[in-house]
């Protein structure tokens, strides 16, 4: 089974711009990054050619011996069956971070041969380019992120009509409650096996649970086999203890990142490289408190005070080893983590939404905790997260009281609605944040008309 990835959008309109870049793609570690480049070439291109500087390791001396893109592309032809021909071939360099001559090399093929659609990525770049001090070609390059599958693009293969419904909602009334519990079933199906290709497909093709925790614990696996791979020895433990502390961190009731909980006396300095290390590797998603919801958020941020949280919900809770039946049929000790977790799926479905990183969440005093705030666009707005139905508590109440935002949203498994400038939805949606802000902000305007699209 193949999921649709909705990053192929984004290739295409690479693809088809005047000053196309060679593109440079990003992302943890399983996530889809060589398949989405493949699959992308086939649907978009006559001929795809792939080099992986990891399993062919010959294809170094080519670029160490020249920086010239057409005796590149020459030499390339050689080790490949398919023509490289200018706009009908797409070029894929993999496990780019081997070769430090072919990143640099991606400059001259902007700079020189702009007719060759070049894409690039690796496993670790960030980490990898940090560790052999590489120099990326800044500039000549379109950075791209990729992260693990949304909800929207599960529930596309899940549940196509249910999919269907949604994206075409042109208007913030309630839905129907077969399409509100078709949703929310699938929601809980997701946070099961995640957004890592594997275990969702290993999910939707029915293979059993049993096969979807063996792929997850097979990634996560992977990623300790990545510590000693790709870290400076002395980080590994460190890098380790706070990877596996990340469950603990979650599940208190104010979920600041606390450095005891990792080790006892562990001290700021001395583990900031490994937060570093694992935010660089994708791996997890570092969310900076606020002083107040001033614009720009940046220029307010906290530096001492953050939370961390898991770059997919699956793999986390596969990490924290809470059995899948526990999100189908909720437990009564299952309180804290059932917030966590939740919020850690809304955080992973909003993200590849965003343009930059401003995602960040508020606190007052130990008094109130808004989960995450957003500079969208030309508004700052509050995210709340509740678990199930129950949206007691007045955080969000606290900070409208304080700043009065023209806009509020609540995310829980309540229906659709919008109320005072308070929207409510099910969490699901927020794999359609974006529409939901279009949606908002007309609705505010009309009155709750329909709006088209």
């Amino acid at each position: 089974m193949d999921i649709r990835r909705e990053i192929i959008g984004i290739f295409k309109k690479w693809k088809e711009s005047s000053d196309r870049k060679p593109l440079l793609l990003k992302g943890a570690r399983q996530i889809g990054k060589t398949w989405a480049m493949e699959k992308f070439g086939h649907e978009c291109f006559e001929y795809v050619v792939k080099f992986d500087f990891d399993r062919q390791p010959e294809l170094k001396s080519i670029f160490k011996i020249t920086k010239e893109p057409i005796r590149i592309i020459r030499e390339l032809a050689l080790y490949c069956d398919s023509p490289i021909i200018a706009g009908k071939t797409l070029i894929i360099f993999d496990e780019i971070q081997e070769c430090e001559e072919a990143l640099n090399s991606l400059k001259y093929f902007c700079e020189d041969a702009p007719q060759f659609h070049v894409m690039a990525a690796g496993s670790l770049l960030g980490v990898a380019v940090k560790k052999k001090r590489m120099t990326l070609p800044v500039g000549k390059v379109q950075v791209v992120r990729m992260f693990p599958i949304t909800f929207k693009e599960f529930l596309y293969a899940a549940d196509f009509s249910t999919y269907s419904y949604i994206e075409s909602l042109n208007e913030i009334s309630r839905l129907p409650e077969i399409i509100l519990n078709k949703i929310n079933s699938e929601y809980r199906r997701y946070q099961i096996c995640g957004g890592m290709p594997e275990s969702t497909v290993a999910l939707l093709e029915n293979k059993g649970m049993a096969e979807v925790e063996r792929k997850l614990q097979d990634i996560l696996d992977l990623y300790e086999l990545d510590f000693a791979k790709y870290a400076d020895p002395k980080e590994i433990p460190r890098i380790s203890a706070i990877w596996h502390s990340l469950p603990a961190q979650l599940a208190k009731e104010h979920r600041k990142f606390v450095y005891k909980i990792v080790k006892s006396g562990a001290r700021s300095k001395d583990y900031e490289d490994a937060l570093m290390w694992l935010e660089d590797a994708g791996m997890i998603y570092r969310i900076y408190d606020i002083s107040k919801p001033g614009m720009p958020l940046s220029a307010y941020q906290e530096y001492d005070a953050f939370k961390i949280y898991a770059c997919d919900c699956g793999l986390l809770r596969r990490l924290a080893s809470l059995p899948p039946e526990v999100i189908l049929n909720p437990v009564s000790n299952y309180t804290e983590f059932k917030g966590s977790l939740a919020e850690n799926t809304v955080l992973q479905n909003i993200k590849p939404l965003m343009d930059s990183d401003n995602i960040y969440y508020w606190t007052s005093d130990g008094r109130a905790e808004i989960e995450f705030v957003l500079q969208w666009k030309i508004n700052i707005i509050p995210v709340e997260v509740k678990a199930e139905n129950n949206i007691g508590g007045n955080s969000l109440s606290v900070y409208n009281h304080k700043y009065e935002p023209k806009y509020r949203v609540r995310f829980s498994l309540r229906n659709l609605q919008y109320n005072g400038g308070l929207l409510s939805a099910p969490s699901p949606m927020s794999a359609w944040f974006d529409m939901l802000y279009d949606l908002l902000t007309a609705t505010s305007t009309t009155g709750n008309q329909l709006v088209p699209r």
